[in-house]
């Protein structure tokens, strides 16, 4: 609501935004020795995710007095963490979850686990067209599963199906310098807005990354109508797909 004599105005029309939900879930697990050179290649949809509760951790203030005095603050690196909740999962999970399937139905427990990548978005709002302004895309890396509990229970006058719970950690990747002059840290975490890509130019690009990110169902093979599979590109791709031009020294 706007105040006389102020500059700055509260409670604007439009303005009044909100985050909420999760969906379009995808996994790719990671490959080292993928011949494509796409670590985090063949992503798969995730149905039935519940929640993704990010935790960034870290960055806690270290003290330091001289003088009788507190004379500056040094503070600890920042770490990313989530836990996914779900109610089901895709079968390519099963490494990131350190199980193996050395026969058809046989499943083995207590496995190495394999790092992963996640995508999944998160629907943006305002007070005039609900939930629908537009959406977040989450872009996280380098995630490892911990082994989590699960409850079983005994079917009552009140089912309910089984919710799974992991924890995730990460390890940053590499972020090059994308803009001259600006040196970023590694990160394992990127977030898009959706409303930032709006006219004919920026959407274009907008849409490039999604056909990146879910694949398409044209465009492989020799005769270009086999389906292709979606990937997680790296930082500096996400650049440049979104319009940004790498410094000559970072290409």
């Amino acid at each position: 609501m706007p105040t006389a004599g102020y500059n700055i105005t509260w409670d604007v029309q439009g303005e009044h935004f909100f985050e909420t939900g999760v969906d379009h879930c995808v996994l790719y697990v990671y490959d080292d020795s993928a011949a494509t050179g796409k670590k985090y290649a063949n992503g798969v949809a995730w149905n039935g995710i519940t929640s993704v509760n990010e935790a960034p951790s870290g960055a806690d203030a270290n003290k330091m007095y001289a003088d009788n005095i507190k004379y500056l603050n040094i503070y600890s690196a920042e770490e990313f963490g989530a836990t996914i909740e779900a109610y089901t999962y895709p079968d390519e999970w099963a490494v990131c979850d350190g199980s193996a399937e050395p026969l058809t139905g046989m499943v083995l427990g207590q496995q190495s686990r394999q790092m992963f990548g996640l995508c999944y978005r998160t629907k943006l709002g305002n007070d005039i067209k609900g939930d629908n302004l537009g959406y977040k895309l989450h872009l996280v890396y380098g995630c490892m599963a911990s082994p989590s509990s699960r409850g079983y229970q005994s079917t009552n006058e009140s089912p309910d199906a089984i919710t799974f719970s992991w924890e995730i950690n990460t390890t940053p990747v590499e972020v090059p310098v994308l803009v001259s002059g600006k040196e970023y840290k590694p990160t394992a975490i990127i977030t898009l807005d959706s409303t930032k890509f709006t006219d004919s130019t920026s959407l274009e690009k907008w849409n490039a990354l999604l056909t990146k990110l879910y694949g398409s169902t044209t465009g492989g093979g020799t005769g270009g109508d086999e389906p292709v599979p979606g990937y997680l590109p790296l930082p500096s791709e996400v650049f440049t797909t979104l319009g940004g031009t790498l410094p000559s020294s970072a290409s």
